[in-house]
């Protein structure tokens, strides 16, 4: 079969996420190794048109707001048939539902598959106790290119003064990849049976999660910019628990003070009237997104006040 001969299949690929009591969540299918995905086929109307047929026949649950995530068209994407594989992947913001019993399908905590990325309540101890002497030892590797090798891992792991950058999921997943510190990088594309969970989260078939790092790290860059958690939200809700659901996404700890003033001066939410009770201290007031926002407000330039992470 000469170059031009080869055929080439399209694969649509969902990163659909919801924050759940303060968790955010992934949908995924074959028991947490793969994202809802499947091919484009001749009846689908749209690459978006096919996407959300995929996912609502895989998982049954219906999808609201989607946006085209990346294309990944990667010269080593064959199938064991030697087809050409281009995944077209999709981000969706949604609420987590029931999923259909015995079919595979779940909802799956997303620091599983990144272990690493969980700063809510500190650094975790596994990048100084794993991750720094393993990436150490690569860099060193090679003499040629260990300059240029460590340079790379300072500024994706915030190592030797840099800053912790939340948004560079996917740099970090990549330079892990690299190390060969993780299954997918020891592994042929096509195996069907990826390795057991270890220190360095759960392995996804295929490209799975080098995906879903992608889908990570566009919405921790999207939510700075763009009042998109909404989607991610009940119509009322505490400022504690949007807060909350921020901080899941990011990964990050966010001065409360801060936060709130922040939703104030840029007149987000209103108040909706009620009043939910929080355990042991006083009831919080219950709020809603102001409609135009939930029908068209950007909001450019919005930082969220992100707490410093000390190492």
């Amino acid at each position: 079969m000469s170059h031009s001969d080869i055929l080439v299949r399209t694969e649509l690929v969902a990163v659909l996420v919801a924050v759940n009591q303060g968790q955010p969540r992934v949908l995924t299918t074959s028991e947490g190794r793969c994202l809802p995905a499947g091919p484009l086929e001749n009846t689908h109307h749209s690459l978006q048109m096919g996407l959300r047929a995929w996912v609502e026949t895989q998982t049954h649950h219906p999808i609201g707001y989607v946006e085209q995530l990346y294309t990944f068209a990667d010269r080593s994407r064959f199938s064991a048939a030697g087809e050409r594989i281009i995944s077209v992947s999709y981000l969706g913001l949604t609420r987590e539902g029931d999923t259909p019993k015995d079919a595979g399908v779940s909802w799956q905590d997303w620091y599983r598959y990144f272990p690493w990325e969980d700063w809510r309540q500190g650094e975790p101890a596994l990048i100084q106790d794993y991750i720094l002497p393993k990436l150490q030892a690569w860099a060193s590797a090679d003499v040629a290119v260990k300059a240029e090798r460590w340079q790379r891992v300072c500024y994706a792991f915030g190592f030797d003064g840099a800053a912790w950058n939340e948004d560079m999921v996917l740099q970090r997943y990549e330079l892990l990849f690299e190390a060969k510190l993780i299954p997918e990088a020891q592994r042929d594309s096509s195996d069907e049976h990826p390795g057991d969970e270890g220190k360095l989260g759960l392995p996804m078939r295929y490209d799975h999660r080098r995906i879903l790092a992608t889908g990570a790290a566009r919405l921790r860059a999207k939510i700075k910019y763009r009042p998109v958690v909404f989607e991610l939200m009940p119509p009322e809700f505490s400022l504690l628990q949007l807060q909350q659901a921020v901080e899941a996404l990011a990964g990050r700890g966010l001065h409360k003070q801060n936060f709130r003033r922040l939703m104030e001066q840029q007149n987000l939410v209103e108040e909706a009237g009620g009043i939910v009770s929080s355990g042991a201290g006083r009831p919080a007031k219950l709020f809603r997104f102001k409609g135009d926002v939930v029908l068209e407000r950007a909001i450019a330039g919005t930082k969220l006040p992100l707490a410093r992470q000390a190492r």
